[in-house]
């Protein structure tokens, strides 16, 4: 395991989505490093007004921008050059926005309101608004599972509801108009999504009802509607008298749905025929075998000077997961609560409402349990690598897991526990937070920060491996563009003020300001 050098942090820091940059929101500053040099890059003013109570901190989809909000107002900066800053002001009504989150491109922003009134969707590209009354879910654990947009022609399909119906609707990527609508056959629809590949629309129906997911066409025509196993075999009696659908997920190759209720068994159907291919039941008993690996986390053992890390021991005969008891006062949950596909589909990692502290690793193309992953503690965090196939990272609840982060990979000697501590030495007893880089390196590579101290670390085991990072700063090229900085020599820091120099002003129409409570205002400056 290698670590790069301590970077300065704070609660607000985050990798960009294609891994090459990080931004960091200090008290008067955002501060843009490289990943590849770990040095800075630009070094942004931010208004007095974004010192404290900041809400949203994000990276663009794109990362060529960085958004701040705090309760009334958002802030877009460019994040690599000073040629866009643009603000939009929360009105009074929606002032305490429940959710905020980036759209299709890297101008659009979706502000949810709550209690559900609407979605506002603002282009700082184009300056203008767009609302869309009802959004059935608008908290910020739910409100993305009823909204997707569309690969490659980023439609957005949005799930409302309004007068007890559900309705469906698909947007235009432009101007976010209706272009079509319907209303679903579903009684209380929990979710939608477009396929990855983007030419087909998943909705599926709450747990309460009987199972079905729907897929539909581009254009709202229903192409398969799924119903659970039919006719129904003895061992299907959990799904005919069961809970319905507690949860879908999509296989990143599009080829395939997995669909989990209350029961201990996961229906893994094609896609789009919605014919079942297998089935994955998650046993009580596990039996050990050549073709599958069962890890126990075992008492902590003495490693590197006084900090403990957790140790885990492969096992010979047939175990138990740890099954969790459900308080008589509370309605006991059962069922899968987590499954997702590796980024090759090839891997399934599922976790139950019961076992909480238990992985369960499943090969597709055998149909086999590949691994089973058992931990003290709850499992918390599960985290596929964007690029690196069958490539884990895992994070456990409690105060002696705050800063251990586990991996795990077939060919290791179960999971690899690394322990933080050592590196961020002035805050020992802090959680650390960690996900991965979306970087094509050798080795893999992930970021970590305690809130107050970030860096880069990589898997390599020794040191002819090629890192994500150098350690010394890398020789650039002496062009330069407008705008940009040139990391050998001082950074300058840029303000909206600065950028503003010699731009262009755009207000929103009339039509959207003669009522300050039902829309955003705008400020959008656009360097030449």
């Amino acid at each position: 395991m290698r670590f790069s050098r301590a970077l300065q942090s704070s609660p607000h820091s985050l990798p960009s989505p294609d891994g090459e940059l990080i931004a960091t929101l200090l008290p008067s500053s955002i501060v843009v490093r490289a990943v590849k040099t770990l040095e800075v890059l630009r070094t942004i003013r931010v208004p007095p007004e974004l010192t404290s109570g900041v809400t949203s901190f994000l990276w663009s989809p794109s990362s060529t921008k960085v958004l701040v909000a705090v309760v009334d107002q958002i802030h877009l900066f460019s994040a690599t050059a000073s040629n866009f800053y643009g603000t939009a002001k929360i009105p009074h009504s929606v002032a305490k926005s429940t959710v905020i989150d980036f759209g299709a491109t890297d101008h659009e922003v979706c502000v949810w309101s709550p209690f559900g009134i609407k979605l506002t969707i603002v282009n700082f590209a184009s300056s203008k608004v767009v609302e869309i009354s009802n959004p059935k879910f608008y908290h910020a654990a739910s409100a993305t599972r009823g909204c997707s947009f569309r690969a490659r022609t980023r439609h957005l399909a949005l799930l409302t509801r309004s007068s007890g119906k559900d309705m469906i609707s698909i947007h235009s990527p432009k101007t976010r108009e209706t272009e079509r609508s319907w209303c679903p056959d579903t009684i209380d629809a929990q979710g939608l999504a477009w396929t990855p590949d983007g030419k087909w629309l998943v909705v599926w129906e709450s747990s309460a009802q009987a199972p079905r997911v729907i897929l539909y066409t581009s254009d709202g025509h229903v192409f398969r509607d799924w119903k659970g196993p039919l006719p129904h075999a003895p061992n299907d009696m959990d799904l005919q008298h069961g809970a319905g659908v507690r949860l879908v997920a999509l296989s990143p190759d599009s080829r395939l749905t997995a669909i989990a209720n209350g029961s201990t068994c996961i229906r893994i159907l094609n896609t789009p025929s919605m014919v079942e291919k297998m089935r994955l039941r998650h046993p009580q008993a596990i039996q050990p075998k050549d073709t599958l690996q069962i890890w126990q986390e075992q008492t902590a053992l003495p490693n590197a000077g006084a900090f403990l890390l957790p140790a885990f021991v492969k096992a010979t005969q047939a175990v138990t997961p740890q099954w969790s008891t459900s308080n008589s006062l509370q309605e006991p949950i059962s069922g899968c609560n987590f499954a997702k596909f590796d980024c090759s589909s090839t891997l399934l990692a599922t976790r139950l409402e019961d076992a909480p502290g238990t992985i369960w690793i499943w090969d597709i193309p055998t149909s086999d349990l590949r691994a089973v992953l058992m931990y003290h503690a709850n499992v918390t965090k599960l985290e596929w690598h964007p690029m690196q196939p069958e490539l884990l990272l895992i994070r456990c609840d409690g105060e002696s897991y705050s800063s251990v982060v586990f991996t795990w990979d077939p060919l290791s000697n179960g999971p690899r526990s690394i322990n933080t501590a050592h590196q961020f030495r002035e805050n020992p007893n802090g959680r650390t937070h960690a996900t991965w880089l979306r970087i094509a390196a050798e080795s893999a590579a992930m970021f970590l920060t305690d809130n107050t101290t970030c860096m880069v670390a990589s898997l390599a085991d020794s040191d002819a491996e090629t890192l994500a990072w150098q350690d010394e700063p890398v020789p650039t090229s002496p062009v330069s563009h407008k705008g940009d900085i040139d990391v050998q020599s001082s950074p300058r820091l840029a303000s909206p003020i600065e950028d503003a120099e010699d731009s262009m002003n755009f207000d929103v129409d009339d039509d959207y300001t003669s009522e300050l409570d039902d829309t955003f205002e705008f400020r959008k400056f656009i360097g030449h």
